[in-house]
Order: C-alpha cells, then sequence, then structure tokens
C-alpha cells in the first residue's frame, strides 16, 4: 500500500489487518460505519470474517466469542454502542478475553449529534464495567496514529488477555490525510502467549500475579472452561474469599503494572517552562498551533500529548511536568481527564480549557488561557 489520502477509520481498518486481525463484527453506527465498511474491503480476500450483527450487543458477542477461539478480534462503534457493549466488556475482563474496541465518539449525552465529534466517553471507557477494573486506553491524533495504535492495541489485548480500547472521534476518524503507511516504523506483531496441551489445563492459572495466563482456545482438544462468573484459576465457580481476592488483584496487576512499557506520547519539552500544555486526540492538534504561536511571542511552555489515557500514565506525566508550576489541560469535553492529572501533580497548579458544544477546541482559545494564567 503505498502513499495515498485515507481517513482515520479507514487507518484503523489497516492497522488491524496488518496486525493480524482475523475477525470483526459490528452494526452502523455514525462516524464508525468507515471502519466496518473498510474490514469488508480487508478481511474476506484474506480468509477473514466480517458479520453486521443485528445489534450492538450482538456485535461484541460475536467477537468475543471469536477471540476465544482464537481468533483476533474487533469490532467499532461510538458512545450509544459502547453503553450497550458494557455487560459484555465486563465479562472480557473478567474472563480475560483479548479484544480491541474501536470507539468513535461523538458529541453527547444519549443519542446526542451524531455528526459532530467530541471526547465525551473518557471517564466512561475506563469506568464503564461492573468490577472497575483497569482497562486500557489509547488516543489517536491523526490518520497515522490510528494505523499505528491500532496495530499496538492488538499487541497489548494479545499481552495482557484483556479488552484495549481505541478512543478515537469523529474528527480524527473521518478527516482524511496522506499517509505512507509501508514507509511507518510499525510495531512488531505480538500474539498470546499459548499453553500446553494436556490434561488438567487450568484456563486462568499464573504464575506471576502481574502476567497474563497462557491461553488455549475453546474447541480444542484440551478442555477449556470460560464463564462470567466469579471463578478461580480452574474455571470453576468460586465463593472461596482469598480465591476471589488474589483474582481480582492480578486482573488489575497485569495491567496497572506494566503501564510504562505503553506511555506512548510526544513532547516537546522547554525545561525552563514553568507551564505545560496537556492534551490528546484531535485537540492535541489546536494545542501544537498554540505552543508555536506562544513560543513565537517568547512565552516558555512546553507541551505533552498522551496517547495512552488509561492506566494514567503517572510516571510520565511527572517526569514531564518536572519543574513546572503549573499544568493547562486541553480536551474536548467539560474537564474528564483534568482531575487525573490534578491527582498525578497535587503539588502543581491544574487548569482546564476546553468545551462540549460539536465544535472544536481552538488554538485561539488555548493561547488565550496559556495567555491569562501569564498575565496572572
Amino acid at each position: 500500500m503505498s502513499s495515498r489520502l485515507i481517513e482515520g477509520n479507514e487507518a484503523v481498518a489497516w492497522g488491524a489487518h496488518y496486525a493480524g486481525c482475523g475477525f470483526f463484527a459490528g452494526y452502523p453506527i455514525t462516524p464508525a460505519t468507515s471502519v466496518f465498511n473498510s474490514m469488508l474491503g480487508l478481511l474476506p480476500p484474506t480468509g477473514g470474517t466480517v458479520l453486521q450483527a443485528e445489534d450492538e450487543i450482538a456485535a461484541i458477542g460475536y467477537c468475543i466469542g471469536a477471540s476465544m477461539s482464537g481468533q483476533k478480534a474487533m469490532t467499532a462503534t461510538s458512545g450509544p454502542g459502547i453503553s450497550l457493549y458494557s455487560e459484555n466488556i465486563s465479562f472480557a475482563i473478567g474472563s480475560e478475553i483479548p479484544l480491541v474496541l474501536v470507539d468513535v465518539q461523538r458529541l453527547g449525552p444519549s443519542t446526542g449529534s451524531a455528526t459532530k465529534g467530541a471526547d465525551g466517553d473518557i471517564q466512561f471507557l475506563r469506568w464503564g464495567n461492573t468490577a472497575g477494573q483497569p482497562v486500557i486506553v489509547l488516543a489517536p491524533v491523526d490518520v497515522a496514529d490510528c494505523f499505528r495504535l491500532t496495530m499496538e492495541a492488538f499487541n497489548l489485548s494479545e499481552r495482557f488477555r484483556c479488552p484495549v480500547f481505541l478512543a478515537s472521534n469523529k474528527e480524527v476518524g473521518q478527516t482524511r490525510e496522506s499517509v505512507d503507511l509501508e514507509a511507518m516504523e510499525m510495531p512488531k506483531v505480538l500474539d498470546r502467549k499459548m499453553a500446553r496441551e494436556g490434561e488438567g489445563f487450568r484456563p486462568f492459572a499464573f504464575e506471576r500475579e502481574d502476567e497474563a495466563p497462557d491461553f488455549l482456545p475453546l474447541g480444542g482438544q484440551a478442555l477449556v472452561r470460560q464463564t462470567s462468573s466469579t471463578h478461580g484459576e480452574d474455571g470453576y465457580i468460586t465463593a472461596d474469599p482469598e480465591e476471589i481476592d488474589r483474582m481480582q488483584r492480578h486482573r488489575e496487576a497485569k495491567v496497572s503494572a506494566h503501564v510504562d512499557s505503553f506511555a506512548f506520547s510526544e513532547e516537546s519539552i522547554d525545561p525552563e517552562a514553568d507551564l505545560v500544555i496537556l492534551s490528546y486526540g484531535v485537540t492535541a492538534r489546536s494545542a501544537r498551533d498554540a505552543l508555536a504561536w506562544c513560543r513565537s511571542e517568547g512565552k516558555r511552555v512546553s507541551l505533552l500529548v498522551l496517547k495512552t489515557l488509561w492506566p494514567v500514565p503517572q510516571a510520565l506525566i511527572r517526569e514531564k511536568t518536572r519543574g513546572a508550576k503549573a499544568v493547562l489541560v486541553a480536551e474536548m469535553n467539560q474537564g474528564q481527564y483534568a482531575p487525573e492529572v490534578e491527582r498525578t501533580v497535587p503539588d502543581k497548579e491544574v487548569r482546564f480549557v476546553g468545551k462540549m458544544n460539536g465544535e472544536l477546541v481552538s488554538p485561539y482559545e488555548i493561547k488565550e488561557s496559556v495567555d491569562v494564567w501569564f498575565a496572572q
């Protein structure tokens, strides 16, 4: 595939294809449908499967079944679909099922505005499961990110046996840019670690609390148990508090303990800067322009763009804001990530600039907030 003009949603499909995705199921929804359309063109010719489900609940259910059979699976939707996915997201977390979920966010709440973008699902992606256990959420800034971070999402899902979200939005997913995917530096494709078949296989057994169990697919020679109920390492339902606690701590540790290894970001750091702009998603593009504008006026300002949102990459944020007095969080909502930054760097002043009215946060609005801080 040579350099061509493609949209973010199409780049997601290509990233999934390069990562080895063999199964996609979805239900049409604006602004995510072109992920579905692109997968229809990519998977069947190479032996993969694409299903249009009768609804979003069925779509994620199909993907869970495909993953449990050993395939790499992905689905794509927007905010209303993520709401319907919630129960099966909890199932995938509890039963340690690899899965990639693309959320091309639109303005909410509820049905909202299908043709307007926002980053209003950020907290819901993290907390939209019934145990509140950690998930991985990656946030692309542009079309190139849509490709690369989709590949990373599959790798992380396979490595940690968990659902991984790509928090895109309408403005990223439906923007076209010229990219040469073959010239990009691609991550090495990872596959889940397979167990040796044999009697007594325990589908959730782990040697270390912070490592994912080895995997065997349903339908093979070994008996594999799967359940959405509270279970032990053998897959049987359990009411033993110690065993339940051990499994809960394992599912938390296998993700949170390794966040530094997938804390994707970009930055432009001035070690003498008193103020750091922190942003993600499409708003980071405005933040880049605001940074250049501020520096042209002689203001010492830094920029940190997060591409891993959950678990919060606390060590990265602390390192990149070291020495600064304040952090300005720019996001396309009413301030969903700013409190996480406040908790991470409680010794710094944290300010917020953003909105959720269907319009992009402009470079001017970010610069105006910077100017206000410098004028205080």
